[in-house]
């Protein structure tokens, strides 16, 4: 019953609410609160701060989430191995990814690894904002740049630089940029990444830098979405290469200012912290890993 109700108590975190965790598991709201309150009683500690509004994770609360996982995710790897074999995959895995990465390479190996492992289900979450990893249950997330939160595991694919591109159809409207200043004069697709407006852009590095004030009539969050824009033609984007090099290779896009170029910026994987991870988990992340490794550059 104990990992009955460390599980129980994932699932609240994971759907932030006592409710919305008993809908999940098909517990009533009492059933649930009784759960949670023996789990408190068995640690002697209160586990989650809760109010009529939301929850949130105590210091304890939040150590039993990071190691509970793991936890987990070895026991239900026995489970599977004593019932189904030790080379049967089983079980759900929730990924997060940036929007258009995970539309085209992430989602086309998922359905890959699906097909190899018909026992799994995967749970795919497209953002281009900040995540909690541990707080909203994810057990992979994919992520451009520098991570800043020490506490998660990481692992580096590589990296990638961000690519300045346009539809052809706009370059032959409006001309192409011969200098980063020129990009005052153009339509600039800009992407938002949670509260922050990607602007100004940067080319070059050290003594070279140059930052340009850009703008545009295109504002999104969604970065798959500002990849259809730039091929529709409406302005110039700045995507990393993951995204772009296909179009740009078969000429639906084409590269701008190459030569002042940023320097190229890591692709990293990040796990939440523990010791051990369940094998599906170890399967999906090698396989994503290796994806994103062979993709081609522009």
């Amino acid at each position: 019953m104990l990992l009955a109700n460390i599980a129980l108590f994932l699932k609240i975190i994971e759907k932030g609410s006592l409710t919305a965790a008993g809908r999940e598991t098909g517990l009533s709201s009492t059933t649930v609160s009784e759960r949670l309150a023996a789990l408190e009683a068995h640690y002697g500690v209160v586990l989650l701060n809760r109010t009529t509004r939301a929850i949130s994770l105590t210091e304890e609360g939040r150590a039993l989430a990071e190691g509970a996982k793991s936890v987990l995710g070895e026991v239900e790897d026995l489970e599977t191995r004593i019932r189904h074999g030790a080379q049967t995959l089983t079980g759900p895995i929730r990924v997060s990814a940036p929007s258009d990465l995970g539309r085209t390479i992430v989602s086309a190996e998922i359905n890959r690894f699906l097909a190899e492992h018909p026992a799994i289900s995967i749970e795919l979450s497209l953002t281009d904002g900040y995540v909690d990893i541990v707080g909203q249950g994810f057990d992979i997330a994919v992520r451009f740049g520098t991570v800043t939160d020490s506490t998660l595991r990481v692992r580096a694919l590589g990296l990638r630089r961000r690519v300045l591109c346009a539809a052809p159809d706009y370059i032959a409207r409006h001309g192409s940029p011969k200098r980063p200043v020129d990009l005052k004069r153009h339509n600039c697709l800009l992407m938002r990444f949670g509260g922050n407006l990607d602007s100004p852009w940067h080319f070059g590095a050290g003594a070279r830098q140059q930052i340009v004030p850009v703008r545009g009539d295109r504002v999104s969050n969604d970065g798959a979405l500002v990849h259809q824009w730039c091929l529709a033609g409406y302005g110039i984007a700045l995507k990393s290469e993951l995204d772009v090099a296909a179009d740009i290779r078969a000429g639906r896009l084409v590269e701008l200012l190459s030569e002042h170029a940023q320097p190229a910026s890591p692709v990293q994987m990040l796990f939440p912290p523990g010791r051990a991870q369940p094998r599906r988990v170890r399967a999906l992340a090698e396989a994503l890993a290796s994806a994103i490794q062979q993709s081609e550059a522009c």
